[in-house]
């Protein structure tokens, strides 16, 4: 609740700058309160000197553990500019956050990297840059994962809309969590559903791997995961589906009271529960 009252609000290049900023200083609080180490990956862009906010936590790792690429959970602070993005993407925010701060003290085997990104909503531009740097630079990277809308939740039926197109089913229930990879992300979300039904079977999960990039179902490359894809990493984006679900999403009404925060708990519980069983167990 704290990270959610301090993250929502317009948060705009050109409508809200300061709040915008702030923002990013809040997240960079935060991470520096875990005992992690901050950097910033600046860009210049709409006449603003943005930032992605990157921490990478080696917990106890030593020697070659140490060069094993990383796990990357990645969410984004921005806003479009006139929504307060209680939703979208305070929530995503928020969970990241609490992420960050429950492994920061975990005797981890390999990396974890948790960044904040700038400008998402001007096409997933921060995240587009850093993927680029890391492809160009023949990083490796073992996973992404953005959080992208993870709050709002209902058990009504008839809440969820379909997504036209896509090869799954959904129900007409909004109370799941939608779990989109492309195929070189399968085991990482096969291992997120076990690990989460493990630990959070309250949590309903749907799943779906979309070939090509995603560019057949345009509607699964809304987020930071996407540039990901494009640069051939495995990546995941974890979603209530966004406006297929809330009807104040992108809107002035997308208000921190009209999150479900039970759900948050749940997401941010699998979340947790899926990065301490990656990286403190030999790979199976």
């Amino acid at each position: 609740m704290e990270h959610l009252k301090r993250m929502v609000g317009v948060r705009h290049h050109g409508t809200a700058p300061e709040a915008l900023e702030a923002a990013g200083d809040y997240i960079t609080e935060q991470f520096r309160e875990a005992g992690l180490k901050v950097r910033n990956h600046w860009f210049e862009a709409f006449g603003h000197r943005n930032r992605n906010i990157i921490v990478t936590n080696r917990g106890h790792l030593s020697g070659n553990s140490k060069r094993e690429p990383p796990l990357i959970l990645g969410a984004h602070y921005d806003t479009v500019s006139y929504s307060p993005g209680a939703d979208d993407n305070a929530s995503g925010v928020a969970v990241m956050l609490e992420a960050a701060r429950w492994l920061a003290h975990l005797k981890i085997l390999k990396p974890l990297v948790f960044i904040g990104f700038a400008q998402e909503e001007q096409h997933c531009l921060g995240s587009t840059l850093y993927a680029i740097n890391r492809r160009r630079a023949g990083a490796r990277i073992r996973g992404m994962i953005a959080l992208e809308c993870v709050g709002y939740a209902s058990a009504q039926p008839g809440s969820q809309q379909n997504v036209k197109g896509l090869p799954v089913a959904i129900p007409d229930t909004g109370n799941f969590l939608g779990v989109v990879g492309n195929p070189e992300a399968a085991e990482l979300k096969e291992r997120f559903e076990k690990t989460s039904g493990r630990y959070v079977p309250d949590l309903p999960l749907i799943g779906l791997l979309v070939p090509d990039a995603g560019h057949g179902f345009p509607d699964t490359r809304r987020s930071d995961h996407s540039p990901f894809w494009d640069a051939g990493y495995p990546a995941l984006m974890m979603t209530d589906t966004a406006n297929f679900r809330n009807p104040a999403y992108h809107q002035p009404g997308d208000t921190l009271e009209t999150l479900d925060l039970s759900y948050m708990v749940n997401v941010t519980k699998a979340m947790v529960a899926y990065l301490a069983d990656i990286n403190m167990k030999e790979e199976r």
